[in-house]
């Protein structure tokens, strides 16, 4: 048996990168999966076809950080799919300067995707959890968000919001066998990081002790622990998963 059979996923953000990642990986784990995208429609597409041989899925196209959009979404895959075990806030976005030069628009809009979005999902997913009396709830929060970094402020704060706000969560729904836990990557290899010049790349790689990048699916990996049953006695904790980069 598939480590998630029977479950039903729901992830914001997985046209790309990391949730792509982890969309894949919930799908060869035996999870039936719902999704968010922006934009993306024709990667939305794509997903669909590549897992619709796998498992059942679809992609809904939904603003996050619109609480009204949230709310909807919730309902459309709870008609679609019938059930909501697990919810992964993982649509976020970075919007990096110094702060003396940082806009006012550029600090909401991070605040707004990173760390509203996760407050308008998980709310909107509480209800039919309660009813179901279970439920893992995964926040993609960031190492910067544990140790800040310059030129980062509007992100670490929206991350570090994301972690007060896990705790919170689990200390408020442990009693209805409700578990919440984030997730911190350190320097992830994805579609973003390709753009950068090599020597950049190398010089994180360097400042790593396992001497290298991480890979979408050592997130997806521990985001199908957080999400199974190996994990139920596990809540309110966040999970550096950096190659050793904050020890």
């Amino acid at each position: 048996m598939k480590i998630l059979e029977g479950k039903v996923a729901l992830i914001t953000g997985a046209t790309r990168g990391i949730g792509k990642g982890i969309a894949e990986m919930f799908a060869q784990q035996g999870a039936k999966v719902a999704f968010t995208y922006a934009g993306s429609v024709d990667k939305a597409k794509e997903l669909e076809a590549a897992l619709s041989s796998v498992t059942q899925i679809k992609g809904y196209q939904s603003d996050a950080s619109d609480y009204d959009a949230a709310q909807k979404l919730v309902e459309d895959v709870m008609a679609e799919f019938g059930q909501i075990d697990i919810l992964v806030n993982n649509a976020g976005i970075t919007k990096d300067n110094l702060l003396l030069r940082m806009s006012k628009e550029d600090w909401d809009k991070v605040i707004k995707v990173n760390l509203d979005s996760v407050f308008n999902l998980t709310k909107a997913v509480i209800k039919p959890m309660m009813k179901a009396k279970s439920g893992s709830i995964i926040n993609m929060t960031s190492v910067v968000g544990v140790k800040g970094n310059a030129g980062q402020a509007n992100y670490a704060a929206s991350k570090a919001g994301v972690i007060g706000f896990t705790k919170s969560v689990a200390a408020e729904l442990g009693s209805r066998n409700i578990r919440c836990n984030a997730i911190a990557p350190g320097f992830i290899e994805t579609e973003m990081t390709a753009v950068l010049d090599e020597k950049t790349v190398q010089g994180w790689r360097d400042g790593v002790p396992l001497k290298r990048g991480g890979q979408p699916e050592d997130i997806a990996n521990a985001c199908v622990f957080f999400g199974s049953d190996m994990s139920s006695y596990i809540t309110g904790q966040t999970l550096n998963v950096d190659g050793g980069m904050l020890m």
